[in-house]
């Protein structure tokens, strides 16, 4: 349990200083550019997870995989995290910290139409909880200093273009494996955005000279290890318990955005993470209560097995 903890923490603090890097890197590199850049890295870290992930299982990936992968990084990274990286210069990084962490809400309404997992009482109130959450941090009766129209919308279309980029994943990553399929999906989806970059004229590794620390941190740090972590956190618990890392992420951004950009968070802000803190715990209570205790059995069987090994 010391070592979810850890993990989890450690992925929340990554994600939550996210919007902050990102922000500072875009004032250099052109968004479709650093989107790219950021999730080769980010592939790049996790490949020998991958390799590792696929000999281990003696996994089989087939072109119909292939193909299936190659959608899902169309989804999650050439439109999601671009949307992302777009909003985030167009509005406030605690603003946008707190609208992408919407996404979870967005994967229970996607998967209730398109997968056995049905919306309950619990789930509905979350939602509409969340929804509440989003109007106070969008302010649309006086947008706040710093945000935008635009930017907002945006970081709400990365949000739910993230949710199917989950839902998407959840087909394939119990047969690929979670460190194969992320590995690959970010490569595969940072490649179509090299084939937007380069007809566009758009640069591909210029600039690179003049902040590489934050590109570093950016695709290592953030990117790589902060997925990481996420997935060791799931590996030694379940997804439930390591999706606990987005709800910690809305408190700790603001908070960096106030200390290294010199954001001003007001209250709205603070009342949309608040209920979007408390629209997290419901969802979280309702799946902990619904799980199957057989499940429950069966990954601490496998649990205790990972730490024998």
């Amino acid at each position: 349990m010391k070592k979810v903890v850890t993990y989890i923490i450690l992925t929340a603090f990554l994600f939550g200083t996210m919007e902050i890097a990102l922000k500072i890197a875009g004032s250099t590199f052109d968004s479709i550019q650093l989107t790219f850049l950021r999730f080769l890295i980010g592939g790049l870290v996790l490949a020998p997870f991958g390799v590792a992930e696929i000999r281990k299982d003696n996994i089989k990936i087939t072109k119909g995989d292939w193909l299936w992968l190659l959608l899902v990084g169309i989804m999650g990274i050439a439109i999601s995290m671009l949307a992302f990286q777009i909003g985030v210069q167009h509005c406030n990084a605690s603003t946008a910290a707190a609208l992408i962490c919407l996404n979870p809400l967005f994967t229970m309404v996607i998967a209730h139409f398109f997968t056995s997992e049905k919306m309950d009482k619990a789930k509905g109130l979350a939602f509409f909880i969340g929804i509440v959450a989003a109007v106070f941090m969008i302010r649309p009766w006086d947008v706040q200093p710093g945000n935008t129209v635009f930017g907002m919308a945006t970081m709400l279309l990365a949000s739910v273009t993230f949710a199917a980029y989950t839902v998407m994943g959840k087909k394939t990553i119990g047969r690929i494996g979670t460190f194969a399929q992320t590995s690959i999906s970010f490569i595969l989806g940072s490649l179509v955005l090299l084939l937007v970059l380069i007809p566009m004229g758009r640069p591909v590794f210029a600039h690179i000279t003049e902040q590489p620390l934050v590109l570093l941190y950016c695709g290592i740090v953030v990117t790589g290890l902060g997925y990481l972590f996420y997935f060791l956190a799931i590996r030694y618990s379940d997804a439930t318990t390591g999706s606990i890392a987005f709800f910690i992420k809305p408190a700790i951004a603001p908070v960096l955005a106030v200390a290294i950009l010199g954001e001003h968070v007001y209250w709205n802000t603070i009342v949309g993470i608040v209920l979007l803190i408390t629209a997290s715990v419901i969802t979280l209570r309702d799946t902990w209560s619904t799980e199957d205790p057989e499940i429950e059995k069966t990954e601490l069987e496998v649990r205790e097995g990972l730490e024998v090994e």
